[in-house]
């Protein structure tokens, strides 16, 4: 039996923390004694682990300037505040303060492995949760293994360390079936209108994720009297802007905010286009989910998609630009034909996503160790 600890900031509403739930729980019970520690409790995705996963929590909830006052310890004293126990393989869940923490692990015997879901553009980026760039390398150069959510991501992750580092590429596991399940269940009073064109943007609202120039591309849609209504799922900082600016454009009647929803699925599936405006991504989950259920996609072009997409084949891909996406919605809404066609691709893409083979290629990475 292989003892794992999977250590993790939080567990938030993000795709990555879905993910990870996704994993540990359908991880063989006969092979793996599973335990999941945050450095900070009260994430809404605690529930949702199985009642057989060791669970720890180190701060009841998050601490103003916890990135600074870490700092102040060097990863071997966070280590030790943080993992109570020796394991055969301690898992840095998510790059940042997790991998310094668990960089820190002195045990000889322990595998360390790092799991990356961001595409690092820069030293400085990747270094950020570090007191320097080369703590942040000599930390790396600890672990055992480097899994990264896509080729993107591999590439990009290579190119900052200027040493070699022992990566490999595990795309995130996503429950299909669980998905497909709860696609189907009934969203009370019906807000869906099937005279018009249902679009559906899912994750945290926070300026990576692209909101405000969706929201810039729906007011001209609008504005140019198109039939549409946008659904945002998800909570964030930049809710307070977000609502002003649908407020201020006299949006209100057209555009919905959700809030985080247990189940986002039912109202993915019910919609005609899911759309990403992300400026950078791993290997989203939300994308994924929506392919699962069967829901068109339009994406800016970020790490993932055309490994998801393929060239446009699965989904529609535009440039990275906000003008790009806008003529990319477009050019779906005026052609039914088309959005039609990749509701098909996206049915067939979304078969290819079992968690049978992620969770399968995990565990022999876990046993290799």
């Amino acid at each position: 039996m292989v003892k794992i600890l999977f250590l993790i900031r939080d567990l938030g509403q993000g795709g990555a923390e879905k993910v990870l739930i996704n994993l540990v729980n359908n991880l063989d019970r006969t092979k793996f004694d599973i335990s999941v520690t945050v450095l900070f409790g009260g994430g809404v995705n605690e529930r949702f682990l199985r009642s057989d996963i060791n669970f720890r929590v180190v701060f009841p909830k998050e601490i103003p300037g916890n990135s600074k006052l870490m700092k102040i310890l060097s990863p071997q004293q966070l280590h030790r505040l943080c993992v109570k126990e020796r394991y055969d393989i301690e898992v840095a869940y998510l790059e940042g303060p997790s991998t310094r923490v668990i960089g820190g692990c002195t045990n000889i015997n322990t595998k360390l492995m790092a799991w990356v879901h961001s595409t690092i553009q820069s030293r400085k980026e990747v270094g950020a949760a570090f007191r320097s760039y080369n703590e942040c390398r000599e930390c790396y150069k600890r672990f055992d293994r480097v899994a990264c959510v896509s080729e993107t991501i591999f590439e990009n992750f290579g190119k900052i360390f200027d040493c070699k580092l022992p990566l490999t590429v595990i795309h995130n596991t996503v429950d299909s079936n669980e998905i497909k399940k709860k696609a189907l269940e009934n969203i009370a009073n019906n807000i869906f209108d099937a005279n018009t064109i249902n679009i559906i943007a899912v994750g945290t609202l926070k300026q990576v994720k692209g909101y405000d120039r969706l929201l810039n591309i729906f007011n001209n849609l609008y504005k140019r009297k198109y039939s549409i209504h946008l659904y945002i799922l998800g909570i964030g900082p930049m809710i307070t802007k977000l609502e002003k600016f649908v407020e201020e454009n006299e949006l209100t009647s057209c555009v919905s905010f959700l809030g985080y929803q247990t189940n986002p699925y039912k109202y993915v599936a019910r919609s005609d286009l899911f759309v990403c405006a992300s400026y950078s991504e791993g290997f989203s989950t939300a994308a994924t989910e929506a392919l699962i259920v069967g829901t068109p996609i339009c994406t800016v072009e970020v790490s993932g998609m055309k490994e998801m997409l393929g060239d446009s084949e699965y989904g529609l891909i535009t440039k990275n630009t906000e003008e790009d996406l806008y003529h990319g919605i477009k050019s779906l809404i005026d052609n039914p034909d088309r959005l039609a066609y990749y509701k098909k691709q996206a049915c067939l893409r979304g078969k290819a996503f079992s968690i049978e083979e992620t969770v399968k290629k995990a565990e022999e990475i876990f046993l290799s160790l």
